[in-house]
């Protein structure tokens, strides 16, 4: 299930039109049973989203690691992150969409809130995340004259509940991110061909590189130019994983104009060549 040269990224699955409200819910009978209960490769750049199963199973790949999700469980899935599902068909649950500008505006902002809403990942649906996404859904079908903000409000619910459900998974002594790395994220996913140096990066998010370096390696113990290699080799990822280019070509979309070395960068990161890990999947498609 790969496209050809580019991974498909939507608003709303199979359209390319403008997110349509404040938040978007709708069953998985809307869409899935259209495709034949198997959604294809894709990304949304500007959205998480929440599957709720209340009967059935999801076999879900995303960014190249598999979940499988059943009856009286969810998946959270954040922006950018690559994903493909299976559904048993006449699977019956629900699906959140939450606009990026809505994930980001949870207030009070804590570092731990986004840093948790930063990964995929599944878990069991509690009473209590039921009872607030229940109320969520019944919001974005009133007609009260402040929708919106109620929406929003139940939205930012939703969020801290699964925030708080997957911090309780983790590891306790995981470091949250600043802030301004989720800014320094979002640059390098909008500037992965331009071959930026951690000065560049820097400099747009006015701050010095020593300081840049710092916050990154205060989170995950790598410099500035380390963790902005970490992201650009995880969309190599998803490049080779779910399209059909040309390994020299993923280089080059990702500012590696030598072939050789960006096959030896990845292979750092990544302890094996490209096309190993390429081999992964389409071993798997066959």
């Amino acid at each position: 299930m790969r496209t050809q040269d580019i991974i498909p990224a939507f608003g709303l699955y199979g359209e390319q039109d403008q997110f349509p409200d404040v938040l978007h819910f709708e069953d998985f009978s809307v869409r899935a049973p259209v495709h034949d209960w198997r959604i294809a490769p894709h990304r949304h750049s500007q959205m998480s989203q929440l599957f709720l199963i209340a009967s059935g199973w999801i076999d879900a790949t995303i960014d190249g690691a598999h979940h499988h999700a059943n009856q009286g469980f969810f998946i959270y899935i954040p922006e950018h992150c690559v994903h493909e599902f299976v559904f048993k068909p006449n699977s019956n649950g629900g699906i959140f969409s939450f606009p990026l500008s809505v994930v980001t505006s949870i207030s009070p902002n804590t570092t731990q809130i986004l840093s948790a809403l930063s990964q995929p990942f599944v878990g069991r649906i509690c009473q209590r995340l039921e009872r607030l996404t229940t109320l969520l859904r019944d919001s974005t079908v009133g007609q009260s004259p402040f929708r919106a903000q109620q929406v929003v409000g139940m939205a930012h619910s939703v969020l801290a509940r699964l925030a708080e459900t997957h911090l309780a998974k983790v590891e306790t002594d995981q470091k949250p991110k600043h802030p301004r790395l989720f800014a320094l994220d979002d640059l390098i996913s909008r500037h992965l061909r331009d071959g930026w140096s951690a000065s560049d990066f820097a400099n747009a998010l006015h701050i010095s590189t020593g300081h840049l370096s710092r916050l990154c390696r205060a989170a995950t113990g790598f410099g500035a130019a380390a963790y902005i290699e970490q992201r650009i080799m995880e969309e190599a990822c998803r490049l080779l994983a779910f399209t059909q280019l040309p390994v020299s070509e993923v280089g080059y979309r990702l500012g590696y104009f030598d072939p050789s070395y960006f096959s030896k960068r990845f292979r750092a990161a990544r302890g094996q060549t490209p096309t190993e890990y390429r081999s992964l999947f389409t071993n798997q498609a066959h």
